[in-house]
């Protein structure tokens, strides 16, 4: 069923997107505030806890948006930033989405035990091109429904659809199955398969419209290229140059 309404739904898609013009947008002004639209991110793997300390105390003081680190700093990071405006996003199945859904959905099930506040999840990329949209919707949901077991509010689900190794077609597709499976964001990449583009940002926002967050992550380094993303439609930068932004 999934295979259907995706098909159908991205063709009417994809034939609204090679008819649209795109609009100029006005740029932000250089002046606008980048900090709540940061997540500090830290998920190199030789990150040590002092490492997630500093992390957690530049984005408390610059009050970003969240830090995000990998699942075996959570709890450190939450401690960290506890009674603060921060908040903790963790990574799943990352950076290669390869995992078994099922671990998938322990790792953040554990997470979401946990407290963190936001699951930033890499979808199965090789099935997504294989067409097997069935199998990645389930991938997601299992995450989903994870993010539901938080206590209070549930985690925001981001969905890293690895733009860099997608097409176009396959971007929307991704787009698609993660806002039908319950996401809040689709995020474009883990920066392992190359940069964020100002072209799939806007792609992104196009499909989703004002639905979903979009997040822009990977290779970003100075507040020019961030005021491009956001004018583009992004409303999170991912990046570990959060301070040299603001």
């Amino acid at each position: 069923m999934i295979n259907q309404t995706v098909g159908t739904v991205v063709a009417e898609v994809m034939r609204r997107l090679a008819a649209e013009e795109t609009a100029s947008e006005a740029a932000p002004s250089p002046a606008v505030d980048l900090a709540p639209l940061i997540d500090h991110t830290l998920l190199r793997p030789d990150a040590t806890p002092e490492d997630i300390d500093r992390l957690c105390d530049e984005a408390i003081r610059h009050r970003f948006a969240a830090v995000c680190v990998q699942p075996r700093f959570a709890a450190q990071a939450l401690e960290r930033v506890r009674l603060t405006q921060v908040a903790v996003a963790a990574v799943v199945g990352f950076p290669h989405g390869a995992t078994l859904p099922e671990v998938k959905r322990a790792e953040a099930e554990a997470l979401a035990a946990r407290g963190v506040h936001e699951l930033d999840m890499v979808l199965p990329v090789g099935i997504l091109k294989a067409n097997l949209w069935s199998e990645v919707a389930a991938d997601i949901e299992g995450v989903v429904e994870a993010a539901r077991q938080r206590s209070g509010t549930p985690a925001l689900v981001k969905v890293i659809i690895e733009t860099p190794l997608l097409t176009d077609r396959e971007k929307a597709v991704a787009c698609i199955i993660a806002e039908q499976c319950g996401a809040g964001f689709v995020k474009t990449g883990t920066g392992f398969s190359g940069a964020a583009t100002v072209e799939d940002v806007t792609l992104m926002r196009r499909v989703v419209g004002d639905r979903l967050g979009v997040k822009a992550a990977g290779g970003i380094r100075t507040r020019e290229q961030a005021l491009a993303f956001v004018r583009a439609g992004a409303t999170r930068i991912g990046t570990s140059h959060g301070c040299a932004l603001v």
